[in-house]
């Protein structure tokens, strides 16, 4: 049972990342109408005609199908390992309800169209179900358990400083996604600075959504630079944290070289991908430091 548990969230994590790569590749090609307003079917059809919006958009459907019924599989060997793994008390229902909730809104949004808010949220979950099934990943596969002394030596101020660290990643991956949902992505079409200036004319909303992602942006990279910086002070006792905070250090300055190429080379679905893809890394990274800081009951 465990050793199924374990290659199972191995393949789950890995199809939750392709799922959310697929999902930002029906919105960056516009792929979103592909099967027009049918689902589960494709315009009624099983094996619907060949078009390249259809076939992105049909993949999509196809690939979170085959991941549904991995998160099935995990969930059904998984849980009854949770008296040795406690966290698996929560990451599975939190897997699981997270996955049917951004299936749910996908489909919704396919019958209805919706408001970028709520599409923003739907990638904003879908974040959230990718690093709840990593997380249940790390659990399976850990090999050297938290003692109460190694949690013990980590300052409570940085435990809140890591939580709202993954907060702040929240919301900085929702104006983003709400930038990208309502064409703003070039209004501040120059960078580092927008529209050539440090604070551009704000009167118009796309260039207040996109100056505010930036912003967010810079703030998630002071506050990660601030967890590895404050890590090194107990990287004796916890090197787990320290190796965390230097992988979160990592994904959160790739993004924001691959947020500057996304305006560079005018949304290239390269760049677009690569963006989504390193945010889908910075949150599970954050969120695995997030919860190393608690206490661990085995």
């Amino acid at each position: 049972m465990t050793r199924a548990a374990k290659w199972l969230a191995v393949a789950a994590t890995v199809g939750m990342f392709i799922v959310l790569l697929m999902g930002a590749t029906v919105t960056n090609t516009g792929s979103s109408e592909g099967c027009g307003k049918s689902w589960p079917l494709c315009h009624g059809e099983f094996i619907p005609e060949y078009a390249f919006e259809t076939m992105v958009e049909y993949s999509h459907r196809l690939v979170t199908g085959v991941e549904g019924l991995l998160i099935l599989g995990l969930s059904a060997t998984a849980f009854p390992l949770r008296r040795r793994y406690p966290e698996l008390k929560a990451l599975i229902p939190l897997t699981l309800f997270t996955l049917v909730l951004q299936s749910g809104m996908g489909a919704w949004a396919v019958k209805y169209p919706q408001t970028p808010p709520v599409m923003a949220s739907h990638f904003g979950i879908s974040l959230v179900c990718f690093a709840a099934v990593f997380l249940v990943m790390r659990v399976l596969w850990e090999t050297t358990p938290i003692t109460p002394a190694a949690t013990r030596s980590v300052p409570s101020g940085y435990r809140t400083l890591a939580w709202v660290t993954l907060v702040w990643a929240v919301v900085v991956a929702y104006i983003g996604a709400y930038m990208r949902h309502s064409g703003a992505e070039l209004a501040c079409h120059t960078w580092p600075l927008c529209n050539g200036s440090l604070i551009p004319d704000l009167s118009s909303p796309g260039v207040a959504v996109a100056w505010g992602h930036r912003l967010a942006a810079v703030i998630a990279l002071a506050l990660v630079a601030s967890m590895q910086l404050w890590s090194r002070q107990f990287m004796t006792s916890r090197p787990d944290l320290y190796r965390t905070s230097v992988w979160a250090s990592v994904f959160v300055i790739a993004q924001a070289a691959a947020g500057a190429l996304v305006v560079v080379s005018r949304l290239s679905l390269e760049s677009t991908l690569g963006h989504a893809a390193l945010m889908a890394l910075l949150f599970a990274a954050l969120a695995d430091g997030a919860r190393r800081t608690l206490p661990q009951r085995r």
